[in-house]
């Protein structure tokens, strides 16, 4: 193995000492195990079915999940958004899809879902290195949305490609571009007090951190006592027990405010 891999190998192996496989073939997880232990001295832990991973998710609290995307893509893919939508401790952590057909659909189900990255059959252990160094040597921010949870789709490359850059939301996120972001996923938080206030919750919560973090980066005092003070509200209002939309509404007023000029901020209903 060449220096440069060694050296990318020792950086990248404390983040690689508990790994989750999922594969419901025992031959093909092994497989994967034993190219791991060629690149790691951490332990890899193997579940069969979508329980027994959510299951051990929660027991060894991996740093890194396998899901093999084969005949049950389905249920791959709604492992994954379980993974991401849960309280378990691991739910941000990389998640790599395992594919062997990669289609288009599947591609964008999975990446919807919650994916980093897409490692395909067969693989080698250099395919595998760069997708190891993508997911942990190249964090994205995490995105807690109503309809989306997980790693910042705008600066989704796969280790696959390695032209130039071609859009816009490939480059790397601008601080006013999370602050935007955040304002939007917070008024659609908002909005989904109704539908999903557990959700909405955890949404907001997450988006008035940013904001406030992204606030201060900028000096926007405005935009950080605003993020601040609803903040605050949040953790008072569910000590309570209650989040109620009307006054969760009007205590957003003036972060709605700060809204993109081209992004209306919503109306109250009081019907």
């Amino acid at each position: 193995m060449i220096e440069d891999e060694q050296k990318l190998i020792r950086k990248m192996s404390p983040l690689l000492q508990r790994v989750l496989i999922v594969d419901p073939t025992i031959s093909s997880a092994r497989m994967l195990a034993e190219h791991m232990r060629g690149i790691s001295l951490g332990q890899s832990h193997f579940a069969g079915d979508p329980k027994t991973a959510l299951s051990l998710a929660s027991q060894v609290e991996p740093q890194l999940i396998f899901v093999d995307l084969g005949e049950d893509q389905k249920d791959g893919i709604d492992l994954i958004r379980k993974i991401r939508r849960s309280y378990i401790s691991c739910r941000k952590v990389p998640i790599i899809a395992i594919i062997s057909q990669p289609t288009a659909e599947l591609i964008i189900a999975a990446r919807d879902a919650g994916v980093h990255e897409f490692l395909r059959k067969p693989y080698n252990t250099r395919d595998l290195l760069r997708r190891l160094e993508a997911v942990t040597l190249k964090p994205r921010d995490w995105v807690e949305a109503m309809q989306y949870i997980g790693p910042d789709r705008r600066r989704f490359n796969s280790a696959d490609y390695t032209g130039s850059l071609k859009r816009k939301s490939d480059i790397e996120v601008t601080e006013q571009a999370r602050i935007d972001q955040a304002l939007r996923i917070f008024k659609s938080a908002l909005l989904g007090i109704g539908s999903d206030p557990t959700q909405a919750l955890r949404a907001m919560s997450a988006q008035t951190e940013i904001l406030k973090t992204s606030g201060s980066r900028v000096g926007n005092t405005v935009l950080t006592e605003a993020a601040t003070v609803f903040h605050d509200f949040l953790i008072d209002a569910t000590e309570n027990g209650i989040l109620n939309p009307r006054d969760t509404l009007l205590k957003a007023g003036p972060l709605l405010a700060l809204l993109p000029k081209d992004d209306p901020k919503p109306v109250a209903r009081t019907g």
